[in-house]
């Protein structure tokens, strides 16, 4: 950073000699970027000739150049595969380590867990065609999770090795969220990262050195100037180096804060379980990287059919997942959508949302009866507020997290949006400053016509903004972006674009949850409406735009503190200038200056930054595993509910429960349909002991013609007993029972269609029926529970 207080001449001298530099280097020969050497095109001759010649000395040379080059080539290959392995894993043993250890032979019990154990069952018993219609009533429900955990089964049968239908869900829920998830946000938080420090005056200036014009000068040329290019090499490999490992240390921990949250995915397991929602989530990262790479592919009319094809299968793949989450998706793209595409893309992409939208009306309208429509404010009448504002939007600004964690990611993610936005902007604004640009080129052709005296007295001006680190957000690092290595490529402001559209896209994620948790009336309704007001799936979006965001900010305060470090030691003193040509007004350095004012840009500048944003990141992610009380409050709460010793009797499944059920199915066998209110947790037999329940979940559709669910509940309810015998007795050729045991659990009262079961448990309904031989007991487990027994319907068989 230039400070203000220096002369407008010096700024002018200083984005001149930076601009002599890469001109300089590019005349000196082959400049190798990966070590700091520079091969002139007599040197390369000459080694070419001492290898065919079988020269010792030069055969020994040879020897010694060859590892250093190849070193650092294969530091750079590996190192970003390197972090992402170490990265992924970390997450992943995160995961297994949270993972409640009691529901691996046992299922979860809540409410819609019975329902993907079901689905997942039907899988093994009809195959995978039954994946277009797993519902009980055969509607559609998003497979792709159920048809994973199907292939973990029969994978794991290939090895001879039996796996449950909880542990093969298990297994898939834990892939994709210590795996796929942290991968995701590594691949998307990489793009944002590759794009920030894409263009930096480093790469332009070893893109310009490999030139064909490089090898074109004179060998006494680049022999004078060989220890002065090496110098400035060595110093730009330093800084590139620096922005290279910090680039791999943030995608070290990416995959470990992914995992850290409460948001995603440990909330929509002990929500619901949400498996379907959360494993869509899961997926929706490459579905976003994906979709800014065909962004990228359109701006720059290049590859657009190839990413165009890999946006379309993730779409299809997330949709499949579940088709809900092109609402997130939409809603995250939106910012970019408006700040990326030409307008004309822009029209398209808002009518396909609008057609969209208007499709998901029809869909709710046809699917959902209700008389509540015209009037959103009574939507979700049952909802209650329970966060105050402030409350809502520190839940968001934290990501979830608690404690310290959440003090010190907050802070980051502020600090390191405005750090950003100050940077981009500078960039943007140093980009189009006229006075600047007026500056350069005043100064500019003179400093061309003494170019060859200044070779030739082996003087070389080398103070430039580009010894500062190599993608600063001052103002003379950006002048080098205009070296002639891309001349046709357009000016675009990448990284404020990037800043403004995930700055957009966290705030619309903020209103829609504030929407949620703390305001009520008609538009709240509106717009938390596609997530059905409920929090656990609004707060998934929060790591997708919190943690690029944060990423974007340390990076972008690693780039201030190295600046500042820099700018102290780069001053380079007024005695070593000298006028070179009095009609000159640029300053020059003579060699050995110019060699000290490179070397001035320490070393320790160079890394200040990186080491700090490290030192910060990991921080973060070590103390966001040891202060995690949201996160040991979900799992708690998995495990509470799927004990088997509750307080309450007629919780869904209790150790009474399960011996009851067992003895079912010693009486009755696998054939038999057994007909019982779902929930009473009489549903969970349907995986438990592979029993065929009428109703294996707690929803099983009423309103569809084709199923027996709405007739039977009906017929039952009668009280008459001709009629519940001619619609039990045809659903199947073997025998068809009846089970009571007990009421309703109370963790179930939420459901809002519980009352069509309420006839199941009817007492004098049930004696009636006894009475009148339409049921018949033949078993009595009053031991076990007042009023349960199994009764047999009076059939002809």
């Amino acid at each position: 950073m230039i400070p203000e207080n220096r002369p407008l001449s010096m700024v002018a001298a200083l984005a001149t000699m930076e601009s002599m530099i890469s001109e300089q280097i590019t005349n000196t020969g082959s400049v190798m970027a990966n070590h700091g050497s520079i091969q002139t095109p007599a040197q390369t001759q000459l080694r070419q000739n001492g290898s065919s010649n079988g020269g010792p000395s030069e055969r020994k040379r040879d020897l010694r150049w060859r590892p250093a080059m190849l070193h650092p080539a294969s530091l750079r290959v590996l190192l970003p595969w390197l972090t992402s392995i170490i990265g992924i894993a970390s997450a992943l043993c995160l995961v297994i380590a949270w993972f409640p250890s009691t529901v691996w032979n046992t299922p979860i019990v809540s409410s819609d867990a019975p329902a993907h154990y079901y689905f997942i069952r039907r899988l093994l018993d009809e195959g995978l065609g039954a994946a277009l219609h797993l519902w009980p009533h055969n509607s559609f429900y998003p497979p792709l999770f159920h048809v994973c955990a199907y292939f973990v089964i029969k994978i794991a049968a290939l090895f001879g090795v039996q796996c449950s239908i909880y542990a093969a869900f298990n297994i898939t829920w834990i892939i994709a969220s210590g795996v796929i998830f942290p991968s995701g946000m590594l691949v998307l938080c990489r793009y944002f990262l590759q794009r920030w420090n894409r263009g930096n005056p480093i790469s332009r200036i070893s893109q310009a050195s490999s030139t064909p014009e490089s090898s074109s000068v004179s060998e006494a040329s680049n022999v004078s100037n060989q220890q002065v290019s090496s110098a400035v090499n060595r110093q730009y490999n330093a800084t590139f180096d620096a922005t290279f490992v910090l680039q791999n240390l943030i995608g070290l921990f990416v995959p470990v804060l992914a995992v850290s949250s409460v948001c995603h995915p440990y909330g929509l397991l002990n929500a619901g379980p949400l498996i379907a929602f959360g494993f869509a989530t899961s997926l929706l990262p490459f579905l976003i990287a994906a979709t800014l790479r065909l962004f990228d592919a359109i701006a720059a009319r290049e590859h657009i059919v190839k990413w165009f094809v890999i946006t379309a299968v993730a779409g299809v793949v997330c949709l499949v997942a579940h088709p809900r989450i092109a609402f997130t998706y939409a809603l995250i793209l939106v910012p970019f959508i408006v700040l990326r595409l030409p307008w004309k893309l822009i029209l398209g992409a808002f009518i396909a949302m609008c057609v969209g939208a208007v499709a998901f009306v029809a869909l709710m309208l046809t699917s959902f009866k209700s008389d509540r429509w015209a009037n959103p404010a009574s939507w979700f009448h049952s909802h209650q507020p329970f966060k105050n504002l402030w409350e809502s939007i520190s839940f968001c600004f934290t990501d979830g997290l608690d404690g310290f964690p959440a003090i010190l990611f907050a802070l980051l993610l502020i600090a390191g949006t405005v750090a950003a936005f100050v940077c981009a902007f500078r960039r943007a604004a140093v980009r189009s400053s006229d006075s600047f640009s007026a500056a350069v080129s005043t100064v500019a052709p003179a400093f061309s016509a003494d170019a060859d005296a200044l070779v030739s007295d082996a003087t070389v001006s080398l103070v430039s903004a580009s010894d500062l680190p190599a993608a600063s957000c001052s103002d003379a690092a950006d002048v080098s972006l205009s070296a002639p290595s891309e001349p046709s490529r357009p000016r675009r402001n990448d990284r404020l674009r990037d800043v403004i559209a995930l700055m957009a896209a966290f705030l619309l994620v903020t209103l829609v949850y504030a929407c949620t948790v703390t305001l009520v009336g008609a538009l709240p309704n509106i717009i938390s409406s596609p997530w059905y007001r409920d929090e656990n799936r609004i707060m998934t979006m929060l790591p997708l735009v919190a943690l690029p965001l944060l990423v974007i900010g340390v990076n972008a305060l690693s780039e201030c503190v190295s600046v500042c470090a820099a700018s102290a030691s780069f001053v380079p003193s007024a005695s070593s200038f000298s006028a070179k040509n009095s009609a000159s007004s640029v300053p020059s350095l003579s060699f050995a200056s110019a060699v000290s004012s490179v070397k001035n840009v320490s070393f320790a500048s160079n890394w200040i930054g990186p080491i700090a944003a490290f030192l910060v990141i990991a921080i973060l992610a070590v103390s966001a595993q040891i202060v995690c009380p949201s996160r040991t409050a979900a799992r708690d709460a998995i495990i509470a509910h799927s004990s088997l010793n509750q307080s309450d009797p007629n919780e869904q499944l209790t150790e009474q429960k399960i011996t009851v059920l067992r003895k079912v199915m010693e009486r009755t066998g696998t054939q038999a349909t057994i007909i019982s209110d779902p929930l009473n947790g009489s549903m969970y037999a349907e995986t438990l002991f592979n029993a065929s329940m009428l109703y294996p979940i707690i929803n099983a559709r009423t309103d569809v013609p084709s199923v027996p669910f709405g007739k039977v509940e009906t017929a039952f309810a009668s009280g008459d007993g001709q009629q519940v015998l001619g619609t039990v007795c045809p659903l199947t050729d073997a025998p068809e029972y009846f089970l009571t045991m007990g009421d309703q659990a109370q963790s179930l009262q939420s459901f809002p269609y519980r009352a069509q079961y309420d006839s199941f448990h009817n007492e004098e309904l049930i004696d009636a029926y006894v009475d009148g031989g339409t049921l018949v007991k033949v078993a009595d487990y009053s031991q076990y529970g007042q009023g349960w027994a199994l009764y047999r319907f009076g059939c002809a068989d």
